[in-house]
């Protein structure tokens, strides 16, 4: 997650800092900032060493990719349900996901709309 943040965002962001905080400040900052991300980083660590401790030996070898909600078509799983034979198992999480967003094929088409803006397709006798 970038935040839309450049490269060039960052310079500009940087140079604006150093005008303002002024070259005899600038070095005590940097320092400041170094000493943050490093810390920052000594947290990460431990709270994914804690995290492994917790869920144990089973979950350290867990690929989260497949968990991945964006890996999820919605189409195709809700087409698989209702096409689905009453009393049948529910379709397993891995087929659901094996087919991308936009490789879905196999929907209902609708109806072309009428030219007389009704919204009822032609010979659609209806009422």
């Amino acid at each position: 997650m970038t935040l839309g943040l450049t490269f060039e965002k960052l310079v500009l962001i940087g140079f604006i800092a150093a005008m303002i905080i002024g070259p005899t400040r600038l070095p005590v900052y940097a320092a400041g900032l170094r000493r943050f991300v490093d810390r920052a980083k000594v947290m990460a660590r431990s709270a994914e060493s804690r995290v492994r401790e917790e869920l144990g030996p089973e979950f350290s070898d867990t690929d989260w990719r497949q968990l991945d909600p964006r890996r999820f078509d919605p189409r195709r799983i809700v087409r698989e349900a209702l096409l689905a034979e009453p009393g049948s198992p529910a379709v397993p999480v891995e087929s659901a996901s094996a087919t991308p967003v936009d490789a879905v094929d196999g929907l209902p088409e609708r109806p072309a709309p009428s030219a007389d803006g009704s919204g009822q397709a032609r010979g659609d006798v209806s009422a």
